[in-house]
C-alpha cells in the first residue's frame, strides 16, 4: 500500500510539473492538521493579521524568512542557482533530474536532499554564491508587505531553513538584519560534505532574546507558516502574527529604490530565476544554442556588417541605434584627420563591436583586460591592450587618435550588469578635445556575458549562445574637454560631467564605485591579487538621482 501511494505521488507531481511548471501544492493537506504543529502556550497567543508596525518601533522581531519575507513557496530555485553557479551544470542537471522525486517528500527530506546536491564537494573557502550571486534573487523575490514589517522592529532576529551561508550575506547586508538562525553546512578538511547540522535549541540567541523579556523588550513573532511554531526560538515570543496563504500570495514586489543597500554588482551567469519549467527549458536549449552560436560567430566574422546585421537579427542576436550617428571628425593641422574618442560605458566585451557596427565603420578598442580567446574572435580587429598604468596608457591611445583611428575607451575600467554607473577615470578627458559620449545598454534572455569570479574568456560565447539579445547604442552629444586637456579645469570634474550625462541619457544611477570595490564583493580581491580586506561601498544614488 504504501507503494501504491509513492507512485501516486509520484504520478501527480510528474503531470502537474509537465502541465504547470510546478508541483502540486501540500499546504492544502498540512493545513488539516496544523494544530498538531501549535505549541500549547502559543495557541492563544497567535493572531492570523501583520504586526502593528507602530509597536514594532520597540520591538524585537522574529521573523521567519521563508513564511514572512519571500513571496515565492519554493526554495528550488536558489538551490539551483548554488548548483549551476557554485558546481556547474552536471550538477544542476543531477538536481533538475530528482526534482520529480523531492516533490514528493517531505519538507524536512527535500531540504536535506536539495543541500546535499548543491554543497557535496564545494571548497569552502572558494563558495562565494551566497554574497555574490543569491542577494539579486532574494531581493526579487522579497514582499514589500512583509518587508515594510522588518524595518519597523527595533531589533530584528532572521530565522531560516535554508543552510546559513545562503542567506546570512543577503540578510545582512541587504536588508540589514542583526541576527540570522539557520543551520550550518558540516565541512570536512575544507570541503562541505552537503550535510546539514542540527539546530541547538537554548543557543546563545535564545538566551539573549530571554534577557530582553526580563528587560521589559517585547519579543514577538512574524510568520505565515505554522511550522515556525515548532522553532525554539518562537516559545521566546509574546505574540506570534500570522499572515494567511491568501493574504500572502497578494503581496507586491520590494521596488527597488526602497532596497536598504542599492544592488549594483552581483555575479554568476543565469539571468533569470531557475524554476524547475525555466532550467528544464534551459538544458533543453544548450545543444541547440551552442550550434546557434558557432554560426553566429561564423557569420560575425566573415560577413560585413551591412549583410551580417540582418542575418543575425533574424536568428535573435538584434541591435538597435538610439539616435543618429554622429558626423565624422574633421582634418587635422597637416590635413590628416585625426581619431574620434568615443567614450562608452562598459556592460560587456562585446561593447566595441556594435560601436562599430553602429558606425558602420571598423574602430580601435582599448581594453585593460582581454583574454586571448577573445581577442581570435573579435570582428573588429585586434584589441590595444592597456596596462592600467597612466602614463603608459595615456601615451598609447594618444598615439592611436594621432594615427586617425577610431578609439572607443570604456572609462568605468570594469562592467556593471544593473543600471548604474561606475566613477570615470578621467584619463580620456586629457586626450582629446571632442569627446563623444556612448549609452549602451544589452538585453539578454539566459546568460550573462561577464563574470567576476568565472573564466572571462567564455564571455562573449555565453552572450552568443543566448535565444535573444539585443544592443541598444545611443550616440550623444559631443563634450568639449578643451577645459580640461588645457588643464583649466580638472580633469574629474568632466569626467563627472560626462558620466551625469551619460546617466541621463540611459536613466542610470551615477556612484563613486570603482572596480576594486566591485572584485572585492563579488571575488574576494582586487581584480589583480587576491585580499582580505572587505571595504564597504561608498553610497551610491538610484537610478537618475546623481550623486558626484
Amino acid at each position: 500500500m504504501p507503494k501504491k501511494k509513492l507512485s501516486q505521488r509520484l504520478f501527480s507531481a510528474l503531470v502537474s510539473l509537465l502541465l504547470h511548471g510546478k508541483p502540486l501544492s501540500r499546504s492544502s493537506s498540512s493545513s488539516n492538521n496544523n494544530t498538531a504543529l501549535l505549541h500549547p502556550s502559543l495557541v492563544h497567543k497567535s493572531s492570523f493579521s501583520s504586526p502593528p508596525m507602530e509597536k514594532l518601533a520597540a520591538q524585537t522581531l522574529v521573523l521567519d524568512v521563508e513564511g514572512s519575507l519571500l513571496r515565492s513557496p519554493s526554495l528550488f530555485p536558489y538551490f539551483m542557482l548554488v548548483a549551476l553557479e557554485a558546481g556547474g551544470f552536471l550538477r544542476g542537471l543531477v538536481l533538475l533530474l530528482l526534482y520529480p522525486l523531492i516533490c514528493c517528500m517531505g519538507n524536512d527530506m527535500a531540504l536535506k536532499v536539495l543541500a546535499m546536491v548543491s554543497f557535496c564537494g564545494l571548497r569552502v573557502n572558494r563558495f562565494r554564491a551566497g554574497r555574490a550571486v543569491l542577494p539579486k534573487w532574494f531581493l526579487e523575490d522579497v514582499g514589500e508587505e512583509g518587508f515594510d514589517v522588518m524595518r519597523s522592529a527595533m531589533r530584528r532576529v532572521c530565522v531560516t531553513k535554508m543552510p546559513r551561508v545562503m542567506v546570512e550575506g543577503f540578510l545582512k547586508e541587504y536588508l540589514e538584519a542583526e541576527v540570522v538562525i539557520g543551520r550550518e553546512m558540516k565541512v570536512v578538511l575544507g570541503f562541505f560534505t552537503g550535510l546539514m547540522e542540527e539546530e541547538e535549541e537554548g543557543g546563545d540567541q535564545e538566551e539573549v532574546l530571554l534577557e530582553e523579556k526580563k528587560m521589559a523588550v517585547d519579543v514577538v513573532g512574524f510568520s505565515s507558516s505554522l511550522e515556525f511554531f515548532q522553532h525554539h526560538l518562537s516559545h521566546c515570543c509574546k505574540e506570534v502574527y500570522m499572515v494567511t496563504r491568501e493574504e500572502k500570495g497578494r503581496w507586491s514586489a520590494l521596488p527597488r529604490h526602497k532596497y536598504p543597500k542599492p544592488m549594483v554588482f552581483h555575479d554568476g551567469r543565469l539571468a533569470f530565476r531557475p524554476t524547475a519549467g525555466n532550467a528544464l527549458a534551459m538544458f533543453t536549449w544548450l545543444p541547440f544554442g551552442v550550434a546557434l552560436g558557432a554560426a553566429r560567430l561564423v557569420v560575425s566574422l566573415a560577413v560585413p556588417y551591412r549583410y551580417s546585421t540582418p542575418i543575425l537579427a533574424a536568428t535573435g542576436m538584434s541591435w538597435r541605434l538610439k539616435g543618429a550617428r554622429p558626423p565624422l571628425a574633421g582634418g587635422g593641422a597637416a590635413g590628416r584627420r585625426r581619431g574620434q574618442l568615443f567614450v562608452c560605458n562598459h556592460r560587456t566585451l562585446i561593447d566595441p563591436v556594435y560601436v562599430s557596427v553602429a558606425l558602420d565603420r571598423p574602430v580601435r578598442a582599448v581594453s585593460y583586460s582581454l583574454s586571448r580567446l577573445s581577442e581570435l574572435i573579435s570582428p573588429i580587429g585586434r584589441t590595444v591592450r592597456l596596462t592600467r598604468d597612466r602614463d603608459s596608457d595615456g601615451r598609447v591611445m594618444a598615439r592611436l587618435l594621432d594615427g586617425g583611428d577610431l578609439v572607443v575607451v570604456c572609462p568605468e575600467g570594469t562592467t556593471c550588469r544593473e543600471p548604474y554607473l561606475l566613477r570615470f577615470s578621467p584619463l580620456f578627458a586629457e586626450l582629446s578635445d571632442d569627446v563623444v559620449p556612448v549609452g549602451t545598454a544589452v538585453d539578454t534572455s539566459t546568460f550573462y556575458a561577464t563574470t567576476a569570479g568565472g573564466l572571462k574568456c567564455f564571455d562573449p560565447l555565453y552572450y552568443i549562445v543566448n535565444p535573444r539579445t539585443c544592443y541598444t547604442v545611443q550616440f550623444l552629444a559631443k563634450v568639449d574637454t578643451t577645459a580640461a586637456r588645457e588643464r583649466r579645469m580638472p580633469s574629474t570634474d568632466m569626467a563627472n560631467l560626462v558620466q551625469r550625462k551619460m546617466g541621463d541619457a540611459l536613466g542610470y544611477g551615477c556612484t563613486m564605485l570603482t572596480r576594486k570595490d566591485k572584485y572585492l564583493m563579488l571575488a574576494g580581491n582586487d581584480g589583480v591579487v587576491k585580499t582580505e580586506d572587505q571595504n564597504k561601498h561608498p553610497a551610491v544614488s538610484a537610478p537618475g538621482k546623481k550623486k558626484q
